[in-house]
């Protein structure tokens, strides 16, 4: 089992381009940084992480500069998004900054893409309604897996429309950057299966049961007539305890993510020295 980190990177906490050297001598497989464009002033949707909402998520960096730095600074790292709110995004820019990322840290991009809870932010991106969201996710994924695979892409949908087009660069990885989709069983088990490489759910939110989870997600994809082990399953948000890590090791998870507070220096430091003294002692 490999394990990351998932945090908010912020002007407060250090500095992706030090975060990443970090990680990597600390052996951790991977870096996710989340997304949220802005936060609206007007605060109607609620944070299904409880009443109020963290400081981080309204100064949380652009995920692919952030990433952009911690790649820059590092050579085996990879650099995922956990998660991007793909229905805010332009798929064919989105496209070519993602190609671009991957070109630069020589393939080492996760693609980490989640719908997203804010309907007010979302709103102020594109007018379509809500709960369309997840098939405008899954329209802009679909026109950006042909931008990435295609000389000459083209995509005809409900809400993504364009004719023939060229973009380059191509991404390093082929087909194309693992995506790895985000949201809650089973739902988020159907999209990731549909159209994802990997299922990446959220720990500690409502009665969700990690170990649970992991079989269900075999049972689906057998029935979808996809192999389970080919796609990777990922804690985001995973537990700090040595027993529970073995258990989800056991159930098939293929990594799991510590969640990383925005501090900065030695406090920085010291929050993944613990994390990883913990990873080494998962047998």
């Amino acid at each position: 089992m490999k394990f990351g980190i998932c945090m908010f990177p912020t002007e407060y906490a250090m500095n992706p381009a030090e975060i990443g050297p970090a990680l990597e001598a600390r052996d951790f497989e991977s870096l996710w940084v989340a997304e949220h464009t802005h936060i609206p002033c007007s605060r109607k949707s609620p944070w299904p992480g409880g009443s109020e909402l963290p400081k981080m998520y309204y100064d949380c960096f652009a995920p692919l500069l952030a990433l952009t730095a911690a790649g820059a600074t590092t050579t085996k790292l990879k650099l995922g998004t956990g998660i991007q709110l793909v229905a805010q995004h332009d798929p064919i820019v989105l496209a070519k900054e993602i190609a671009t990322l991957d070109q630069i840290t020589n393939g080492r991009f996760l693609f980490g893409v989640g719908g997203g809870w804010n309907e007010e932010e979302l709103g102020n991106h594109y007018e379509f309604p809500f709960k369309r969201r997840w098939k405008v996710m899954r329209e802009r994924i679909e026109a950006m897996k042909a931008i990435w695979t295609e000389e000459k892409a083209e995509y005809h949908g409900e809400f993504v429309d364009f004719d023939p087009i060229f973009s380059w660069p191509k991404p390093v990885q082929k087909p194309h950057p693992p995506i790895h989709v985000g949201g809650a069983a089973p739902w988020g088990i159907k999209r990731a299966l549909r159209y994802g490489d990997g299922w990446i759910p959220l720990a500690g939110r409502g009665d969700s049961d990690p170990i649970a989870d992991a079989k269900k997600f075999r049972e689906m994809a057998t029935e979808a007539g996809r192999d389970p082990d080919s796609m990777e399953l990922t804690l985001y948000v995973a537990p700090s305890d040595v027993g529970q890590l073995t258990a989800l090791r056991d159930a098939g998870y293929a990594r799991v993510l510590f969640i990383a507070l925005p501090l900065a220096g030695d406090e920085f430091v010291k929050m993944i020295d613990t994390y990883a003294e913990t990873a080494q002692k998962v047998s």
